[in-house]
């Protein structure tokens, strides 16, 4: 009878060791992100978070929960994965500070077909990085090793993030009205939407690696640009009078996302000429075709952040704005719908 062959979770795709080293070599950089509220090391069942709620009378959580998106493709391309776990962070903590909050802390899923242990290390490190950056805690994660799921190199990523606001700290548009004005603020660049549109269109012309004279960078260059953090731009601009709303510029663009904290009977006036954009939206436009109306539902065409202010509130925000370096484009206004 011929002998039975072995099956091993290794020989199946699964390399448990190479998790647990993957572990251990990130522990000091995660270890950066933690202040004494955090109560666990790395590794454990879960992360344990004691926020200082002294300051607060009436503290209310506010969490979010996003991935990269098809970013990542370009990522694999260009074999270059220390920046998507910043866009990570940052689209997180950009979700939560419009609404008043201050991030805590935050907690990575990183699933893979086959562990690269530097891939892996990057990944982490990036999270890591912007976590630092925006004083959020890197307090948990999972990696997943799930082979026949992903393809050769390639990898996923989710992240959930925390934060903490007073009740009636809260941010929520309730008091824009007629006539407010939105003012806006220049992105990093795609940040992490309209990728699978972007993608299509530019690497049907070119490589990830071209150099592209109008971009002033190569194609990779230009699609993993940081998707840029605006905490600490928010956290100035919201303790100031008839400052009314932010709105995070992402999938659905500047229409799609700003509406979604307007009050009832109020629609938006955009003014779709007050700002210069990027060189990389008039490429993928003009070698795509791609309608107007797409380009405006699709991507943030240079402003990321949009707060919506009162008419007599606009020099005090421009002031601040200026006094932070801050280019400030008046992009609309707010109309009766």
């Amino acid at each position: 009878m011929a002998d039975k062959k072995t099956f091993t979770y290794k020989d199946s795709g699964v390399d448990i060791k190479a998790g647990e080293e993957l572990v251990n070599s990130i522990k000091g950089v995660v270890k950066e992100t933690h202040s004494d509220a955090v109560l666990s090391n790395i590794g454990g069942f879960g992360g344990f978070f004691r926020p200082d709620l002294g300051a607060f009378n009436k503290p209310v959580f506010v969490s979010s929960v996003d991935g990269v998106g098809t970013k990542l493709i370009v990522a694999f391309k260009a074999g270059k994965y220390d920046t998507v776990g910043q866009d990570l962070v940052n689209h997180c903590v950009n979700d939560i500070a419009v609404c008043g909050a201050t991030p805590l802390f935050f907690l990575d899923y990183f699933s893979t077909g086959k562990l690269e242990q530097h891939v892996g290390f990057d990944v982490i490190k990036g999270f890591a990085t912007a976590c630092k950056e925006n004083g959020v805690a890197l307090i948990g994660g999972e990696t997943a090793e799930m082979p026949d799921i992903y393809g050769e190199g390639e990898f996923d990523l989710a992240g959930t993030i925390v934060g903490i606001v007073d009740e009636d700290k809260v941010i929520n548009g309730s008091g824009i009205m007629e006539g407010d004005v939105l003012l806006g603020f220049k992105s990093s660049g795609l940040h992490t939407n309209g990728y699978s549109l972007a993608r299509n269109v530019l690497f049907s012309e070119y490589d990830v690696n071209d150099h592209v004279d109008e971009l002033g960078s190569t194609v990779g260059e230009e699609l993993l640009k940081v998707h840029r953090s605006y905490l600490s731009l928010i956290s100035e601009l919201k303790v100031l009078d008839g400052v009314n709303g932010f709105s995070h510029i992402t999938g659905g663009g500047m229409v799609g996302n700003t509406k979604r904290i307007l009050p009832e009977g109020l629609a938006l006036d955009i003014n779709w000429d007050a700002w210069e954009r990027p060189a990389v939206y008039k490429l993928i436009q003009e070698i795509g075709n791609v309608p107007e109306e797409d380009m405006q539902a699709t991507f943030n065409l240079g402003i990321g952040l949009v707060t919506v202010v009162s008419p007599d509130a606009v020099d005090a925000v421009k002031a601040k704005a200026e006094e932070l370096g801050e280019e400030v484009f008046e992009v609309g206004t707010t109309i009766k719908n």
